[in-house]
């Protein structure tokens, strides 16, 4: 019993057809998409270097940059079988190129579902490396005369102010770090100094965060010294004042920035794809059995499987094994569909 079949008038396969073809340029554009955002993904990690450690991560951009080029050439195909399947007898040229491109496209479809699956597997290696880069980066941030790190603060600064983030997992990781050079503190002033004496590596440690993690939609003036001294401003409770600083961390916002786009659109293209490969399955089987019957203008069924699930795995089962010695396996592929 076949599985899923619908009936077809001519009407409808030639507007089935139609559809198809539409669809498949509108993949060949999301192939374009792919490709643009792997190519974006790729840059966008390559100038973000300085803030992460050294991951393997690049399988990600290249892995979109290669699934967008096969979208667009086998969604290219695509197009023109379904055009020309309007015509019943154009059908014939394409007859025996459909099933080896409906699997091509099942197993294309598959990898990009793979390729969503990477991109979740990428959130763990992703984190790890920013978790790294940035405490790096944030320790480096007062360097500026040091070759190598004179750019780390901008870097660090662009990146708190475009993402609305502070510090690696909050703000308080700067209390942490000194982040003041020391060719810009008064040596001579007792509080430096005391502050200096008081940490075991002498550094100098405070309350207080770079002006980049300002919130500018704070109601009032930033604080960004003694931010945990409530005596030391005016109506100040440390504690309430969310809106003074920005609250996310700069690791979870770059993750956002990076999975969350990714995920979507990798899943709506494989799911996509995976309707476009629906219709032209159903489209194969009602042409063939068109054929079959020689009346181009006659009713026909389509379906996505021949047999239904037990039967086509029975068969399997039972062949698998008799296919490897006598007869070629594609036999036994073809007689799937």
């Amino acid at each position: 019993m076949a599985v899923l079949k619908v009936k077809f008038t001519k009407t409808k396969r030639d507007k089935l057809a139609q559809v198809l073809w539409i669809l498949n340029w509108i993949s060949v554009v999301t192939g374009v998409i792919l490709f643009s955002l792997g190519l974006f993904l790729k840059v966008e990690i390559n100038k973000r270097g300085e803030l992460m450690a050294e991951r393997d991560i690049q399988y990600v951009p290249n892995m979109l940059i290669a699934v967008g080029l096969i979208a667009c050439a086998i969604n290219f195909l695509g197009g023109k079988i379904c055009y020309d399947c309007v015509d019943t007898t154009k059908f014939l040229r394409w007859k025996l190129i459909m099933l080896p491109y409906i699997i091509c496209t099942f197993f294309f479809t598959f990898c990009v579902l793979v390729g969503a699956v990477m991109c979740y597997s990428m959130h763990g290696e992703l984190e790890e490396a920013l978790r790294l880069g940035l405490t790096e980066a944030m320790k480096f941030y007062k360097d500026t005369d040091t070759p190598g790190r004179c750019f780390l603060k901008r870097t660090v600064d662009m990146l708190q102010i475009q993402f609305q983030c502070c510090g690696n997992s909050g703000y308080k990781d700067w209390f942490q770090i000194q982040w003041i050079s020391n060719r810009y503190l008064d040596m001579s002033h007792k509080e430096v100094m005391d502050r200096l004496r008081s940490n075991v590596e002498g550094k100098y440690l405070m309350d207080g965060v770079p002006f980049s993690c300002c919130n500018i939609d704070s109601p009032r003036p930033c604080i960004q010294q003694q931010i945990t001294n409530n005596s030391a401003h005016f109506n100040y409770e440390h504690q309430t004042e969310e809106l003074n600083l920005w609250m996310k961390g700069c690791r979870q916002a770059l993750l956002e920035y990076y999975t969350h786009i990714v995920q979507s659109i990798v899943m709506s293209v494989c799911l996509f794809q995976l309707s476009v490969l629906t219709g032209v399955r159903y489209l194969q089987t009602s042409l063939e059995n068109v054929l079959r019957q020689g009346d181009p203008n006659s009713e026909s069924d389509g379906w996505l499987l021949e047999n239904s699930f037990m039967e086509t795995g029975t068969y399997s089962a039972n062949h698998a094994l008799y296919a490897t010695t006598s007869e070629p396996e594609s036999v036994y592929i073809l007689h799937l569909w």
